[in-house]
């Protein structure tokens, strides 16, 4: 059996740019996805703390080190520049498996430089 648990999560980033005529997606800082562990093409789902809205889309790479947050295409409309949101990925793990695994947790300051990041939940 496998059991879909918590694989990584950027905690609390900055809409930095939303992009409404864009295929769709999300843009990250290229520095954020290698932190949380992250791919180009990954599905993420996207907590807006802001306003409650939940969705999922996938990660494209943004230029690293520029702290870039974008929601490209429908994503856009779910939230506004400014927003804070949380980013999760999850995986399926078997049970052995994942009893050792930690995730990994970005936590990033109003700019999305990164402050902290924890191998917990």
């Amino acid at each position: 059996m496998k059991i879909e648990s918590l694989y990584s999560k950027i905690h609390r980033a900055t809409v930095s740019d939303a992009n409404l005529n864009y295929e769709g997606s999300i843009t990250i800082d290229k520095k954020l996805i290698k932190k949380a562990n992250l791919r180009a093409g990954q599905k993420v789902e996207i907590v807006n703390i802001n306003n409650g809205e939940r969705f999922a889309t996938y990660v494209i790479e943004g230029k690293k080190g520029s702290g870039t947050i974008c929601l490209n295409g429908a994503a856009a409309r779910k939230a506004e520049v400014g927003d804070k949101i949380i980013i999760i990925a999850y995986a399926l793990f078997g049970r052995k498996e994942l009893k050792k695994f930690k995730p990994t947790i970005v936590f990033v300051d109003d700019n999305n430089k990164i402050k902290e990041v924890k191998r917990d939940v």
